[in-house]
């Protein structure tokens, strides 16, 4: 059992109604990313899903510069739940001064482990650029500054022996940017990490030529946890033809430890009942599971979810 997990036994006795709960706390704001990324679709049917299965609850989604933006909102009580990369969440619980955490955010509570990201790099093919090695005096966008594809780039690059001054040109732009660049034959290359079938890498595939450039494994082997050996299948985008070896990490939705217990479990409740209706948003949705709802939570769960985890059997 996670560490943070602890015993609850008779604290939920006298609970309120759901109904209750929204009229204590009416708004609910969500923390996404870019608009071309995973995160906003996301939120966005999680915030449609919550107008209309929380009584009185009135909701909104907030396109934000994504993970590390997102902690320092939740930790400063701007937002109520928000998408953020495992490893972002673990550096902002530690702070990690270097990850953009000068101090311990310990208003951080945990609602649920979602779908993984996947580490994607992809080259324009007239590039030339056909391996990780292959970027070496390449231009790259490595995503936006405060953001948690940028400190996963970080690390990859560590991990492959490589930095940023190995680059020809290292920008620091949103996927959308990025791809734009790309189309524009401003730039080579764009490292993004999301859930597979990006609306931006979808949207470069379609209009030339590209190369989904592989993450040997050896990286997750360096990394170690949350980092794990994945693979991008065949056919995900335009012109992929073959399985692309890569790295992925899990994403959390996260939330501030000043929501009330029974928000907190309406958002948990609402979210794993509702999974049909939020893939309709992204097909990222398709890998959210109840029963991996913990795996390698980094952060104190809030007790209105360890409430809906006791409720159906993942936590005794």
């Amino acid at each position: 059992m996670n560490k943070f997990v602890t015993s609850a036994a008779g604290a939920f006795a006298l609970a309120v109604s759901l109904t209750g709960a929204a009229k204590a706390q009416d708004f609910i704001n969500v923390l996404t990313g870019g608009t071309s990324g995973v995160y906003y679709p996301l939120g966005a049917g999680l915030a449609n899903i919550y107008g209309e299965k929380i009584d009185g609850v009135r909701t909104q989604v907030q396109s934000t510069k994504a993970s590390v933006e997102n902690m320092n909102l939740i930790q400063d009580g701007r937002g109520e739940i928000a998408f953020a990369l495992g490893d972002t969440v673990a550096a902002a619980w530690a702070g990690d001064e270097e990850a953009g955490f000068p101090t311990k955010l310990d208003q951080l509570r945990g609602i649920a482990a979602i779908y993984p990201n996947y580490i994607q790099i992809v080259a324009s093919k007239e590039s030339g650029i056909t391996d990780f090695a292959g970027l070496k005096g390449a231009s790259l966008s490595v995503g936006a500054p405060a953001s948690g594809t940028e400190l996963n780039a970080r690390a990859i690059f560590g991990a492959m022996d490589m930095s940023y001054e190995d680059l020809g040109k290292t920008e620091y732009l949103p996927f959308a940017e990025s791809v734009e660049l790309i189309k524009n034959r401003q730039l080579d290359a764009t490292l993004q990490s999301a859930g597979l079938g990006v609306s931006s890498i979808r949207d470069l595939a379609s209009s030339l030529p590209i190369t989904v450039v592989a993450v040997p494994a050896q990286v997750a082997e360096n990394l170690g946890a949350p980092y794990i050996a994945a693979s991008i299948p065949a056919g995900t985008y335009d012109g992929q033809d073959a399985d692309v070896p890569t790295v992925a990490i899990s994403n959390y939705l996260v939330t501030n430890a000043g929501v009330s217990d029974d928000i907190a479990y309406a958002m948990t409740k609402e979210l794993f009942e509702n999974l049909d209706t939020l893939a309709a948003s992204h097909q990222a949705a398709k890998l959210i599971k109840l029963e991996n709802a913990l795996d390698g939570m980094p952060i104190p769960l809030h007790p209105g979810a360890e409430r809906y985890y006791r409720e159906k059997g993942i936590l005794k």
